[in-house]
């Protein structure tokens, strides 16, 4: 992308104060991006609870120098090139369809409700033999993912493919102007977003729009699809059982894999693809029909389609040896998904050091020398420590990168692997799959037992943007990372509070503070509950601790006193009715007293703890809390001549009692996906799933038992699993004897005989498995919440109970 200023303005229909000579050859949204330059073009986006111009000017600081806005910050328009918008996702999107416009070749507009992303993927794979293909990076299908993955188009490329995804009416216009499909795809409808549409008819009419200006849609041939389709839209349909459609189809199940009779005019042809479920065997036929209809002769079809794989979808974050951490994304190499894996990685690093790993680039539209300089330039801006490239191109253009070794394939690497000291760094592992870099991950990853906690940052994120949606634009946030993440991993959540830009992290003790600090992270940390022989330590990594008593007030007074410290910050807790920690009412003379002339100290805020947030009944009880908490911080304030942050609210509070946000709300269990209102749950996301694998399967016959005290006796033939986990990895012994289930191939299997300290048993009689399939201990189905009520607790101690033991795999999608 090469474009003079002057040239977008009328396109985004903007008012325009600076140079309009100037050039940009990139877009962002993004400020924290290492990617950012001076021909960037910034977009500042606003939301509910954010807005990018506040970044600007740390952006200009860097080097940033266009950008386009809604208001122009104060005392900054001679600093910058800017263009003035009402709406600045409009202009990004405004932009997009003007970019768009500047190429002619085919783009393939992929909608539907499931198997977008997985369509799009195998369309590459089995179109890029043919083709330079440009297609959406992941999975940005939304209204700013759509235009930044259209804005990478290059004059190289000669075929699109890019997906389009909505949750409401009158998105999809949008999407459709910036995309301009030549050729369409409806994947399957199902259940996702149906509360964004009053009913399916207006959901598929909505996904239609994207197909107004195509000149063909393939799909699924369906009665009501068919009647809400334009009478002037041409189709190209297939079926397993309408003849009418342009092409029939029947299946015949293989052993792991699935053999597919075609009829396509006067054509009749088999295509084997290595899959067996209906939504891949599905995907695989929209892709089937896109090479059909793109005049691919049979014989060409049915090499590729047997060729087809399991698309991974997610980046991961896991530890590795000797004290490096992995971000996992060894199935994907193109330009596109290499910018957002190196965004990723330092968004996530654990260690200063960042390591690449990085094959040959795959389909980018660029001349190869183009290409790899503009990688080197990438890595330079990402601050790259050390690449190890692997490939015959990459180690062609290896002068264009600074500290790089590189290998002629996977296995040349492996043999070497350990001259390669990988120690105290992060790891990005970034692969075109022919490279097979999961081998190098699987060194790389370190060891633990087969039971997994995949944390879904994505689901975070979205949880976090939930509850930052009911508060007032100047409330803060402080989220509770205490008790190692509420059992997901302190460190990891932390940093992504941090990249979204959270004002406070809680812990409960310094320890866990001291880690996160150690670790890098830059927020302030309140220690909720510190002890007095602790102050040491949270001063020396700059913690703020909570101060609940005179007692500790004195004792933290003394030690700043000795260390000459001035003006450092103290959080101070109000006991209004908790009565667990605090000052009470006939405490606030003395503290009052205490707190005056002492400048080695600052109330930075001053908060209380709400008993019964989450329960209604006691509403005149929470009231009352509020109350008591205005008058005594009041006085605090009044007394001290202070202005602190004051708060109170904690998750179910934030959602029961907005009026008393004040200056900043405490999230806890929220963000992990937990609510106590069963309506506020539906709009969560579930962020942890604990899973295993089946070690072992055996048949019982009846009157034979299972486990410790024989608790478990069939009654007939059985057929028992045995599952690698238990009560020592935080799986209530009390969960077992047919009370608790886990879930193999999406069927309950009911948990049987005692949990033991290292495994647990359920019954398959009835369930077609194998040893080594996975299998679902609690995610979305058991959740943690619908456990907790079966034991007689509350999701907190599920979720905290997880051992360490336990390996943690973050992921985003």
């Amino acid at each position: 992308m090469s474009l003079k200023i002057q040239h977008i303005i009328p396109e985004i229909h903007a008012r325009f104060s600076g140079n309009p000579d100037t050039e940009i050859d990139t877009v962002s949204i993004d400020s924290r991006s290492l990617q950012n330059n001076s021909q960037t073009l910034f977009f500042a986006l606003t939301g509910l609870n954010n807005d990018a111009h506040q970044y600007i000017p740390d952006l200009i600081a860097k080097g940033v120098q266009n950008f386009v806005v809604n208001h122009i910050p104060k005392d900054l328009e001679s600093k910058a090139n800017f263009l003035l918008v009402e709406n600045t996702l409009q202009a990004l999107q405004d932009f997009a369809s003007y970019y768009r416009k500047s190429f002619h070749f085919p783009i393939i507009g992929i909608t539907g409700s499931n198997g977008k992303t997985i369509v799009k993927e195998w369309l590459n794979f089995l179109l890029s033999p043919d083709y330079n293909i440009i297609r959406s990076p992941k999975s940005y299908n939304s209204q700013v993912g759509v235009p930044l993955s259209v804005i990478s188009i290059n004059e190289k490329h000669n075929l699109g493919i890019f997906e389009a995804g909505i949750s409401t009416v009158h998105e999809m216009e949008k999407l459709e102007k910036i995309i301009q499909p030549t050729i369409g795809i409806l994947t399957n409808i199902g259940s996702a977003h149906d509360e964004g549409f009053q009913n399916l008819e207006e959901k598929i009419s909505e996904k239609l729009r994207l197909f107004e200006h195509s000149e063909v849609l393939i799909y699924q041939k369906n009665p009501l699809v068919d009647s809400l389709i334009d009478a002037t839209t041409k189709t190209f349909s297939w079926s397993f059982n309408d003849k009418n459609a342009n092409v029939f189809i029947t299946q015949k199940q293989l052993s792991e894999k699935t053999q597919l009779s075609i009829s396509y005019d006067t054509i009749s042809f088999n295509a084997i693809i290595p899959f067996q479920d209906k939504a891949s065997i599905e995907n695989a036929i929209s892709c089937l029909m896109a090479l059909l209809y793109l005049g691919y002769l049979p014989e060409i079809i049915q090499e590729r389609m047997q060729l087809l794989y399991s698309v991974e979808m997610r980046l991961k974050v896991k530890n590795g040896i000797n004290n490096t951490a992995i971000v996992d994304d060894s199935y994907s190499s193109d330009y596109q998904s290499l910018k957002i894996a190196l965004d990723f990685l330092e968004q996530q690093k654990q260690y200063k050091k960042k390591t690449i790993i990085l094959s040959d680039i795959i389909q980018s539209g660029l001349p190869t020398d183009e290409l790899y300089k503009k990688v080197s330039e990438l890595v330079t801006s990402n601050k790259i420590d050390r690449v190890i490239g692997v490939g015959e191109e990459i180690g062609t253009y290896s002068n264009s990168f600074k500290n790089i070794i590189t290998y002629k394939n996977t296995d040349d690497l492996i043999s070497d692997f350990k001259n390669l000291n990988f120690e105290n760094e992060t790891i990005l592992i970034k692969g075109a799959r022919i490279f097979q870099f999961e081998k190098i991950a699987s060194l790389l990853e370190e060891k633990t037992h087969e039971t997994v906690l995949e944390i879904n940052l994505n689901a975070i994120s979205h949880n976090l943007n939930f509850f930052k949606s009911k508060l007032k634009p100047q409330t803060k946030l402080m989220v509770m990372v205490k008790a190692f993440g509420y059992g997901s991993g302190g460190f990891e959540i932390a940093k992504l509070l941090e990249y979204h830009k959270a004002d406070y992290l809680g812990v409960a003790f310094a320890d866990e503070g001291i880690a996160l600090k150690s670790a890098g992270i830059t927020l302030p940390i309140m220690v909720l509950n510190p002890e007095n022989t602790s102050f040491s330590a949270i001063i020396e990594h700059n913690l703020e601790p909570e101060i609940y008593s005179i007692k500790g007030l004195r004792a933290f007074l003394k030690i700043a006193e000795q260390k000459n410290l001035e003006q450092f910050p103290v959080h101070i807790k109000l006991d209004t009715g908790m009565h667990r920690l605090g000052f009470q009412e006939n405490d606030l003379d003395e503290l009052i007293a205490t707190l005056k002339n002492t400048p080695s100290i600052k109330v930075k805020s001053i908060l209380s703890h709400m008993a019964t947030s989450d329960d209604l009944t006691h509403h005149e009880f929470a009231k009352s809390q509020i109350a008591l908490f205005e008058k005594l911080s009041a006085r605090l304030m009044q007394e001290l001549s202070i202005n602190p942050i004051r708060h109170i609210l904690n998750t179910s509070g934030i959602s029961n009692y907005p009026e008393a946000q004040y200056d900043m709300v405490r999230l806890g269990i929220g963000l992990y996906g937990v609510s106590n209102d069963p309506s506020e749950t539906k709009y969560l996301e579930n962020v942890g799933t604990l899973k295993s694998i089946i070690s072992q399967i055996r048949t019982i016959q009846s009157g034979e038992s299972v486990g410790y005290g024989r608790r478990f006796m069939a009654s007939k033939e059985t057929k028992i699993a045995t599952i690698p986990i238990g009560y020592a990895d935080g799986i209530p012994r009390s969960w077992g004897n047919q009370l608790g289930y886990v879930m193999i191939k999406n069927q309950k299997a009911s948990i049987v005989g005692s949990v033991c300290m290292d495994m647990l048993m359920v019954d398959v009689s009835t369930i077609d498995c194998l040893e080594g399939d996975p299998v679902i201990i609690f995610g979305e189905n058991p959740n943690v919440t619908y456990i907790a009520e079966k034991l007689g607790t509350i999701p907190y101690e599920i979720l905290t109970g997880i051992s360490h033991r336990v390996k943690r795999v973050f992921y985003r999608e």
